[in-house]
């Protein structure tokens, strides 16, 4: 029997197995999602380096939010992905949502990510 930890993985190399076959050379922007926090980042997986990242764990998010497992802190996480990505000259990207569920804290990140400018 699998542990909740093993399901979780599974789901998230299902969707990358998925998502791999129709990326079309372009970056994946993976979310990390805990009970306390949120995290996001846009990866080329060709080089293997990271382009952007936003966190809840950063100073400055942190000292904006009252709580930091929110959809309001989803969506700072969201926006400021945006603004980064779009600094670092990325527009295109697949939406990699791991082994969670499109939903919640996850769909305000996606949602915000999108306001910013953000194409996926």
């Amino acid at each position: 029997m699998l542990t909740s930890r093993e399901k979780h993985l599974r789901r998230a190399q299902r969707n990358r197995s998925k998502l791999r076959k129709s990326m079309e050379g372009k970056l994946r922007l993976s979310v990390a999602r805990s009970g306390k926090n949120i995290s996001a980042q846009i990866i080329d997986d060709e080089k293997g380096i990271t382009l952007a990242s936003a966190s809840t764990l950063e100073k400055d998010v942190r000292a904006e939010l009252t709580s930091t497992g929110t959809i309001e802190a989803a969506q700072k996480v969201g926006n400021l992905l945006a603004q980064r990505a779009l600094k670092a000259g990325v527009e295109d990207v697949v939406f990699d949502r791991g082994g969670f569920v499109f939903h919640g804290r996850v769909k305000a990140l996606a949602d915000a990510a999108r306001e910013g400018g953000l194409k996926f």
